[in-house]
Parts: structure tokens; C-alpha cells; sequence
């Protein structure tokens, strides 16, 4: 007989089962109370528990451990100092949905030559999360792959899907059973009922092919997400944060029973891809906030060490130190100052 399954597959490599990475990499006492007290807080943001403001912010993508490391230990110190008013989460982000084609990120191809070293990028991905958990720094990321949470959901507090993929049955089935709240991103034609159809359908239970933590085959069924959300980042066309587009959003979401919570990323269409424009999104934002736009409750913004972005040189030690490889980004003087007055503005608006 001829040969018909295959055929257009190079090579099958074995992978490090979910638990056996757990089991190198376990958490610790302070990284599972991170994990559970920032989900909590966020559970308690977007029922109107808590009032504070959830802010995501961080590189577009982690290509550099070390630099990551750097940037976590800098916005410890800055969650602390305004921990009255922000609730400050770091985007650890290792998967890159390419339009085309592109470096798909860190857990793909750590080595940033094409090598895919997928084994390697799933240890540096779960090493990371739990460094940085364990600094008390809760962590952020857009879940892509659907076996990727097996290896890493647990040190993550909050997660997103992105706007290629919120259209995606495999994406909303998944979010179904993810135990963090997630937020689901319009699409990049700027449609927000993709995002809205997501928040319902992930909502409700389902049952999918998947893995468990021995990396064998099995039926995933779920519960249902309750914490699902809206975020919105513009399009192709332009911004889509104004008081009028959030107040329409609101009334799409209360048409079809969802809660009123929207996030605005700042960045992507609602900047025009210029990472100084995010500034301007943030004090629009705090307006539309502060004139009576309660769905608002987080925003999100794309920042690394030091401002800009470059390509993967052929030589990697080339690389410059703390600068993004995908998107620009702006750097960590602008971030601070930009964090440090919403702050300032949240508590001019807070009632004495």
C-alpha cells in the first residue's frame, strides 16, 4: 500500500510531558499566592468589587529572559508604590501570531535562528513566570496554542485572545476552561460583535480534543469562563476607545446579558502603532472614565526597558540590550512617569 499520512511532516519530536515541567519547575508557597490573590483582584475589578484601575503593562514579547527579569524587578517596585490605585500585572507574552510569517516567539524559537526548539522554549517560558511570580509580580500573556496552558496556566493571573484568533471555535473552547479571566480582543477590521459572540460562547461549556498533564490524547469538557471580558485595540482603520465607542460597546454587551467590562489597549490601532501615541490613548481613556464610562475598568499598554524596536541581527550578540524584536515599544522612563500619573489622576478622582 502507499504510504498517505505524512507526508508533509519532517520530523516528530517528543516533548516533555506538562507535569514532568511541573515537576522541574514546581511553584513556590509565594508564587501560588500571587497567582490566586491577583486573580481574585481582578474577579473583584470587574464585578465592581474593587474600584482600582488594572493595568497591563510590558513588552510586546519576551525574546530575552534576562532583560524580562530586569523589567519585572523594576515594575515590582512601581506596583508597590501605586498599589492604592493600580493594579499593575506584567505581560510576559511568548506566542506571536504572525500575519504572514515572522519569529513566533519565545516558547517557538528561544534561540532566535529557526531552530524551534519548542522543549526548550516551554522551560524558559515556565522558569520565567515562576521567577517573576515569585517576586510577587503577577503575570499576563495571550494564550495562542491550545497545549500551551497545560505546560504554564498556572502561573498565569490573566490572559488574552488575540484579535486573529478570537473568531477561532479551538480559541473560545479553550477559554472555556482556562481558570484566569480572559479577555477577548476585536478584530482587526475593528468588528467588536467577534468579541462579543467569544464572551458568550466561552461561557458556556464545552468538550474538545486535548491533553492532559502526561501529554496523552483525551476529551477536555469545561465548565464555562465567567470572567470573560471585551478589549479593544483599534483596527487598520483607527483608534476605537472614544466615550461614544465605549458607551455603544456597553450597550452591545448588556443587549445579549454580558457584564458592561471593557479594556482599551493602547497600543496596536488605538496608537497607529506608534508606541508614544499611548500616552494620549490613556488620558483620553482616563477621561472617558472620569465623565461616566464605569465599563472601563483596565488598560493595556506595550513597554520594555528602553524605547523602539529592531530586527534579529545575523549575529545575536548584536542584539541590543532591553529592546523589543516585534512590536515597538516605549521605554521604562516614559512608562513609569505615565503610570505614576494615572495614578496621581485615579486619586484626584477618588471621593475623599
Amino acid at each position: 500500500m502507499n504510504r498517505t499520512e505524512n507526508l508533509r511532516v519532517a520530523e516528530l519530536t517528543p516533548l516533555i510531558t506538562p507535569n514532568a515541567l511541573s515537576l522541574e519547575l514546581p511553584q513556590t508557597v509565594t508564587a501560588n499566592e500571587t497567582v490566586v490573590e491577583a486573580r481574585q483582584t481582578i474577579r473583584d475589578i470587574l464585578d465592581g468589587r474593587d474600584s482600582r484601575l488594572l493595568m497591563i503593562v510590558g513588552p510586546c514579547s519576551i525574546h530575552d529572559p534576562v532583560a524580562g527579569m530586569e523589567y519585572a524587578q523594576r515594575l515590582a517596585e512601581l506596583r508597590r508604590e501605586l498599589m492604592d490605585s493600580l493594579v499593575i500585572v506584567m505581560r510576559v507574552y511568548f506566542e506571536k501570531p504572525r500575519t504572514t510569517i515572522g519569529w513566533k516567539g519565545l516558547i517557538y524559537d528561544p534561540n532566535l535562528d529557526g531552530s524551534a526548539d519548542i522543549g526548550r522554549g516551554l522551560q524558559a517560558a515556565r522558569r520565567l513566570l515562576l521567577a517573576i511570580n515569585t517576586m510577587a509580580v503577577p503575570t499576563a500573556t495571550e494564550m495562542l496554542d491550545p497545549i500551551v496552558p497545560q505546560y504554564l496556566a498556572d502561573l498565569v493571573s490573566w490572559a488574552s485572545i488575540g484579535a486573529r484568533t478570537t473568531e477561532s471555535q479551538i480559541h473560545r473552547q479553550m477559554a472555556s476552561g482556562l481558570s484566569m479571566p480572559v479577555g477577548f480582543k476585536n478584530r482587526t477590521d475593528g468588528d467588536i460583535q467577534v468579541a462579543i459572540e467569544a464572551l458568550k460562547a466561552s461561557r458556556q461549556p464545552h468538550a474538545f480534543l486535548g491533553i492532559d498533564g502526561e501529554g496523552r490524547s483525551c476529551v477536555v469538557k469545561t465548565l464555562g469562563n465567567p470572567w470573560g471580558h471585551l478589549i479593544l485595540r483599534g483596527s487598520q482603520a483607527g483608534p476605537n476607545f472614544d466615550a461614544t465607542i465605549l458607551q455603544d460597546a456597553a450597550r452591545r454587551l448588556r443587549a445579549v446579558d454580558l457584564e458592561p467590562r471593557i479594556m482599551v489597549d493602547c497600543s496596536h490601532g488605538n496608537s497607529g502603532r506608534r508606541p508614544e501615541a499611548q500616552e494620549d490613548v490613556v488620558k483620553r481613556c482616563l477621561e472617558a472614565r472620569a465623565a461616566g464610562s464605569p465599563e472601563l475598568f483596565g488598560l493595556m499598554l506595550e513597554s520594555n526597558l528602553v524605547a523602539g524596536s529592531q530586527s534579529i541581527p545575523e549575529r545575536i550578540s548584536q542584539l541590543k540590550y532591553g529592546v523589543s524584536i516585534t512590536d515597538a515599544c516605549m521605554g521604562w522612563d516614559e512608562t513609569a512617569r505615565i503610570l505614576r500619573e494615572t495614578a496621581r489622576q485615579l486619586g484626584k478622582a477618588r471621593p475623599a
